[in-house]
């Protein structure tokens, strides 16, 4: 809420007043300055701009940034260089083991697009560390061949992206770092749905399953333990289905009450479902059905009515989707 960012705010502000004087703070309640909030098109609260060099022309917008350590380290970053210069196989280590995350940039050399877009990328994502480096002898530790960032969690690699010159969007790699900014599973409610569609994963995994039911804490591990293994090529998401604001939701994917839990997959670019053909949630079937998924084996659900018994009655047919395909092709 705005109320809790006011209060973060504040922090970073007190903060940052001992680190960086020279950044000043303030706040602005737009509800009685509708001529500011005119001018730098305010839509949405709470709304943060940093005004570099006097201007007030063309602000820098802070998005997504909620609690003041990520904001302290954006200022930072935008006010300092954006990520740790490494030049040993230490340096690195330290860097990689200091928190669950870290983004590292392995370069031939340290002047080309590749490393601006990789710095760039950093200012925005400051969730996590960044570092980059140059050094042969840390390249070769990873065995690290040419201009790549990789992601690592609790120290171990987890996701590779080749740096091709330069050629990056910026956009698609800060979205992409942030897919693992999301935590193993994201709830889904009105205000995560926005982060959910936002990462640039298209295969969606969705356990619907009440919460307060005695076997949650059992089944919600179990979809944890799964999701730490598809991290980057799967988002796990969880629906409270004793949410009335998730009615939409279970529309879509034709939930019932009698099927929960129930575990779909949804591909975003094709819209395409699939169902869980397991009925319980362990680790086993969810790692199961998320493989045979990814490697084009899992059949797609075609959420059907029942045939009625008299579809073939009458000089027009009754189709559902389960005679559709038989009948029509």
């Amino acid at each position: 809420s705005s109320q809790n960012f006011s209060e973060e705010f504040a922090e970073a502000a007190r903060q940052l007043k001992k680190e960086a004087p020279r950044i000043q703070f303030g706040k602005i309640d737009v509800t009685h300055q509708h001529e500011l909030r005119k001018e730098f098109n305010i839509q949405a609260f709470p709304t943060v701009k940093l005004f570099v060099n006097g201007s007030r022309g063309d602000p820098i917008d802070c998005k997504g940034v909620r609690k003041a350590s990520a904001f302290i380290t954006w200022m930072k970053r935008r006010t300092g260089p954006s990520t740790v210069l490494i030049n040993s196989t230490d340096q690195a280590e330290a860097i990689i083991k200091a928190d669950d995350l870290a983004v590292i940039g392995f370069f031939r050399e340290l002047h080309n697009e590749s490393v601006e877009v990789f710095c760039e990328t950093a200012r925005e994502v400051p969730e996590m560390p960044f570092g980059m480096t140059a050094s042969e002898d840390v390249c070769a530790n990873y065995g690290i061949q040419r201009s790549s960032l990789v992601v690592f969690q609790k120290g171990k690699p987890v996701h590779m992206e080749v740096l091709e010159d330069g050629r990056q969007n910026k956009l698609a790699l800060t979205r992409l770092i942030k897919t693992f900014t999301l935590d193993l599973v994201t709830e889904y409610t009105i205000e995560t749905s926005v982060k959910i569609f936002d990462v640039p994963v298209e295969n969606h995994i969705l356990l619907f399953t009440p919460a307060n039911s005695e076997t949650f804490s059992e089944i919600y591990e179990n979809y944890k333990a799964a999701a730490a293994e598809f991290r980057g090529e799967v988002l796990f998401v969880f629906v409270d289905t004793n949410e009335a604001r998730n009615g939409r939701i279970f529309e879509y994917f034709r939930v019932r009450d009698i099927d929960v839990p129930a575990v779909r997959i949804l591909n975003l670019t094709s819209e395409a479902k699939y169902k869980m053909p397991a009925d319980e949630v362990t680790v086993e079937n969810l790692k199961e059905f998320c493989q045979s998924y990814l490697s084009g084996k899992a059949k797609q659900h075609l959420s059907s009515e029942e045939i009625p018994e008299d579809w073939d009655k009458m000089p027009v047919k009754v189709l559902v989707g389960k005679n559709f395909n038989s009948i029509i092709f």
